[in-house]
């Protein structure tokens, strides 16, 4: 049968068990072993001072002096009836040593509790205590193992001669029985450092269980990588924001989208927030550098999955938010950021290609009309109608889309896209017309910059217009360029028949979040609209070097608002034209200074 792999918090368990049971038998053993060497120093401290007083009673010093001067040792039954004997007994019983033994100047005994070892020598060297010293020892004699002392015997009178010497030993078992009684605390210490060592290992496991999500080692570092691969991988903005509202994910596709800086530590690493104030993973997501729409996102009041549009970075990008769980646990949210700029640049582009199409076609089927028209009036010798006829061509354009002045518009795509949002503004009631001061006398070469600010002006002055309470229904259009060395700048006004911003701050229509719907009701927010608009095209004509403001604000019962956008390096001169130098109706400031007077 394979062998089952113990879950790694049951290994980090037993492991911590183990610690702790180790950890505790050893201090046990070292706090035991401390005791039993401090008893038995206590043991041999009392030995020695019972040694001491024993050597200096005087019958002993007296008894042992008169042995010693004898030419040989009595006889065991006379030294067991002696003083000495006596007095090492009663010495012996009074304090519960093991053994109290006199010996002579040769180390023979002349008192012990064995009387039968009477007048033998001493298993014990007792050459220290002879030569005059006193000493401490723990060793095993005939009475078997204990600590005590060995001390000098001085005869009467001197402190010089020694005569004999005093040993004195306590039982080592009477010191396991104080050890005994000493160990009952420490094992409750130990045992309960035991429990308490048990029991926050459980609680560090349940923890630890808790914080990876029951997850492996393995499958955390699996995690880790395919996090890292994955967020940095995708073109998708990531935003984690952690339950307790901290941003714990923020890739590179999010800092791109939403304008900001890329981190300088690798990825997954902390980063710290940067001298210009944008927030990176750490920061709490209530006071985080991001638009408020996608704080709004993960409110609790917020539904999952709800999508919103959001101008950031001179980006157009759709953000939604969902509820991280896993196993009912909160996790917090997941905030995903998508562009869909390119995705409008696309679109516009694509309108513009219809645009153009439809509007050749028209074109050839007219043309074939008037050529036919010409060949029928030469066929017939009517040379004159001829003529007049192509001035007549000449002066109305091309085309003839329900558009005021079209002939003053050179530019061909300017002539298609123009006419075609005459087209619109006619089936919604509202006149389309070409200001007396335009003059385009360049191509355009980045069309769909040009289509994305001149097709969000022209369409929210038809919504005013529409909107406004004027019975004359308008919208004026100028564009001046402005030739360059490095491209020429179209310079676009846009007035409308409306009622104006409606004492709304100029400003104000700028912000994104911010409709037309709300300028027409005096700022007051109404159903509809994305508030994308304005806020877009600004931020497209100055990333480009130039702007979009707001020349008059108008007022109710119209003329409404004037908008003027500027727009560099955005038309060429075409290579089958010479270049003209601007004419002072050309100037920007003309086409501004007639609106302001036409308001």
């Amino acid at each position: 049968m394979p062998r089952l792999a113990l879950r790694f918090s049951t290994q980090t368990l037993l492991l911590q068990l183990g610690v702790v049971l180790l950890v505790v038998l050893l201090s046990g053993t070292v706090h035991a072993w401390l005791v039993y060497g401090r008893i038995g120093t206590q043991a041999e401290n009392q030995a020695l001072t019972l040694a001491r007083t024993v050597a200096s009673d005087p019958v002993i010093r007296s008894q042992v002096e008169a042995i010693s001067k004898e030419s040989g040792t009595p006889p065991a039954t006379v030294l067991a009836a002696g003083p000495i004997q006596a007095a090492a007994e009663a010495a012996r019983s009074r304090t519960g040593a093991l053994f109290v033994v006199v010996t002579d100047e040769t180390g023979l005994r002349l008192a012990h509790p064995d009387r039968a070892r009477l007048g033998e020598r001493v298993s014990t060297d007792p050459s220290d205590a002879l030569s005059g010293k006193e000493v401490t020892t723990r060793n095993t004699g005939t009475l078997g193992p204990s600590a005590g002392a060995k001390v000098p015997v001085y005869a009467p009178g001197s402190a010089v001669t020694v005569v004999g010497e005093i040993s004195v030993g306590y039982s080592m078992e009477s010191l396991g029985q104080s050890l005994a009684e000493d160990i009952v605390p420490i094992a409750f210490t130990a045992a309960g450092s035991l429990v308490a060592g048990v029991l926050a290992s459980f609680l560090l496991r349940r923890r630890l269980q808790r914080l990876t999500l029951g997850l492996e080692p393995e499958e955390i570092s699996t995690l880790v990588h395919d996090q890292v691969a994955v967020l940095q991988g995708v073109d998708d903005g990531v935003i984690g924001i952690s339950a307790d509202g901290r941003i714990t994910v923020f890739n590179a596709a999010a800092r791109r989208l939403l304008g900001m800086p890329e981190a300088s530590g690798p990825p997954g690493s902390p980063a710290t927030a940067g001298t210009d104030g944008h927030v990176l993973t750490g920061t709490d997501w209530e006071r985080a550098a991001v638009p408020a729409q996608l704080k709004a996102l993960t409110q609790p009041s917020a539904h999952d999955a709800e999508a919103v549009e959001i101008v950031a970075g001179g980006r157009v990008l759709v953000a939604n938010a969902r509820k991280a769980l896993h196993r009912k646990e909160d996790l917090g949210w997941v905030v995903m950021l998508r562009d869909r700029t390119e995705l409008q640049q696309l679109t516009r582009q694509l309108d513009a290609v219809g645009t153009m199409s439809a509007a050749l076609r028209a074109q050839r089927h007219e043309f074939a009309n008037q050529l036919h028209t010409i060949a029928g009036f030469m066929s017939i010798g009517q040379h004159g109608q001829a003529k007049d006829y192509l001035a007549r061509i000449s002066a109305t354009g091309p085309l003839k889309f329900p558009v005021q002045q079209a002939e003053l518009l050179q530019d061909p795509y300017l002539q298609a896209f123009v006419g075609a949002k005459s087209v619109e503004a006619d089936e919604r009631g509202v006149a389309l017309r070409i200001g007396p001061e335009t003059l385009v006398r360049e191509h355009v070469t980045e069309p769909q910059d040009v289509t994305t600010v001149l097709g969000n002006l022209i369409d929210n002055a038809v919504n005013a217009a529409v909107a406004g309470s004027s019975m004359q229904r308008w919208v004026e259009l100028e564009l001046l360029d402005e030739p360059g060395p490095d491209g020429g700048t179209l310079h676009i006004v846009v007035a409308d028949s409306g009622d104006g911003l409606g004492g709304v701050e100029p400003e104000r229509v700028f912000v994104e979040g911010f409709t037309t719907a709300e300028a027409a009701d005096g700022g007051t927010a109404k159903a509809g609209g994305q508030g994308l608009g304005l806020a877009l095209v600004r931020q497209l004509a100055r990333r480009r070097g130039g702007d979009v403001r707001v020349l008059e604000p108008g007022s109710p019962g119209g003329p409404g608002a004037v908008f003027m956008a500027t727009m560099p390096k955005v038309t060429g001169t075409p290579d089958d034209a010479p270049r003209t130098e601007p004419s002072a109706a050309a100037e920007p400031s003309a086409a501004a200074e007639r609106k302001e007077g036409h308001q």
